[in-house]
């Protein structure tokens, strides 16, 4: 036990706790270009997801909508500067991509959210919100809807743990970049996915500040998201 403890621990520590050495400095101009640009994106953004997550289900509209917010996140963050994929460090302190641990991580969340959700679906306050906007999968193109769940999920990370979180230097990054995600996402006005991207966020946040980069935000998020996009509705239907 004690030794699967340790492990464990180890684990967590190598995921979400100690960063990687790297220097990822430039200079005030380029620093003060990418804060000017992650500001603007944000302003686009937010009124953009406002409106694609108004849309009534069914509506052809919602496709456009939500390929325009990914298209926003994208092209604002690769407008911002540079952009770092990140490394982790193997037990044998070898850096390497990070993906193995994204991949636990992910599937850990999607776990605890999906318990989660059984509870939720118990709530007709809570769940009503939630298959409101699960109904655009329904109504419309399952494969389309998780394509673009996809790419909305990579181009936030771009975003959010990309041009975002180095625009805000590296003091309380995780705190702020997880905040300005949780508001941006309450233009939905669904209470549970305001709560899950504080989670998601700090999750994803954690990983960047250990990292450097965002191919494990990346990762992390598109398991969490298209897993609760084929889990979800079953599993309201199944506590319902």
């Amino acid at each position: 036990m004690r030794a699967v403890l340790g492990e464990l621990e180890a684990f967590v520590r190598a995921a979400i706790v100690e960063p990687v050495p790297r220097d990822h400095t430039e200079s005030d101009a380029r620093f003060r270009r990418r804060q000017v640009v992650a500001l603007v994106t944000l302003v686009v953004g937010a009124v953009v997801l406002g409106w694609a997550l108004r849309i009534e289900p069914g509506n052809d509209l919602f496709y456009l909508g939500t390929v325009a917010l990914a298209a926003v996140w994208l092209v604002g963050a690769l407008a911002s500067g540079r952009l770092h994929l990140g490394h982790t460090l193997t037990r044998k302190g070898v850096h390497a991509r990070p993906v193995v641990q994204p991949i636990v991580v992910g599937l850990l969340l999607l776990g605890i959210f999906c318990v989660g959700a059984l509870l939720v679906a118990r709530i007709p306050v809570l769940r009503d919100p939630v298959q409101e906007l699960l109904d655009h999968a329904r109504f419309g193109s399952l494969p389309v809807v998780a394509v673009i769940t996809a790419v909305n999920g990579i181009a936030e990370e771009l975003y959010f743990r990309g041009a975002l979180y180095a625009g805000v230097g590296r003091r309380h990054a995780v705190l702020v970049t997880t905040t300005v995600y949780a508001l941006v996402t309450a233009a939905s006005g669904i209470p549970l996915l305001v709560f899950a991207a504080v989670v998601l966020g700090i999750v994803v946040g954690l990983q960047r500040r250990v990292t450097g980069g965002v191919l494990g935000p990346i990762i992390t998020h598109l398991i969490w998201s298209l897993g609760m996009l084929f889990l979800l509705p079953p599993l309201f239907a199944w506590a319902s």
